[in-house]
């Protein structure tokens, strides 16, 4: 089995490097052009059987451009959308504590939103599921930043610096083997 990796399109907020996470905003025209090279892209696998998408707007998009182009299937599900970084929301990147606080594990981001901890057990229970229920199909999750990054530790090992460093570009594709 196969699971594919994407993080959904460019918005503004991206763009102008504010902290998007729970707000639900859609795609720019940039993030849409991504979203469509991201479904040739999907094409050109030929052997995705299945997305499954955070519901948020952005993520929802740039799943169906994909769907669209490949004849494809959408699952929604929540525990696909973004990290909510509390207080941080729609601050800029380089807020004084942000970075150092994505890294402390039991620390809930902003005060009051997810801790690591709370992130990463819903995407590590959903791609559990996910190996167990569609373990004969090859998968392609559409997802955020935050949650890509979750997603390459369940794969990967990673020590706290790996982890804080590491960047998942818009509509970037990475293919993981489950077994």
């Amino acid at each position: 089995m196969k699971i594919y990796s994407t993080r959904h399109g460019q918005t503004d907020y991206n763009k102008q490097d504010i902290i998007l996470g729970t707000t639900d905003i859609e795609l720019n025209e940039t993030g849409l052009s991504q979203a469509q090279e991201l479904a040739e892209k999907v094409a050109g696998h030929n052997d995705i059987d299945l997305i499954i998408s955070s519901p948020m707007k952005r993520a929802m998009k740039t799943a169906q451009l994909v769907a669209e182009k490949n004849g494809l299937e959408i699952i929604a599900d929540d525990r696909l959308r973004e990290w909510d970084y509390g207080e941080y929301e729609s601050k800029s990147r380089y807020t004084d504590g942000f970075t150092e606080n994505k890294v402390n594990f039991g620390v809930k981001m902003g005060r009051t939103g997810e801790s690591l901890m709370q992130l990463t057990h819903r995407v590590y229970y959903l791609l559990d599921e996910i190996i167990e229920k569609y373990n004969d199909k090859n998968v392609l999750l559409v997802s955020h930043g935050g949650v890509c990054r979750v997603i390459e530790t369940y794969f990967n090992d990673m020590t706290t610096e790996q982890f804080a460093g590491w960047f998942m570009g818009n509509c970037q594709l990475i293919e993981y083997t489950a077994e």
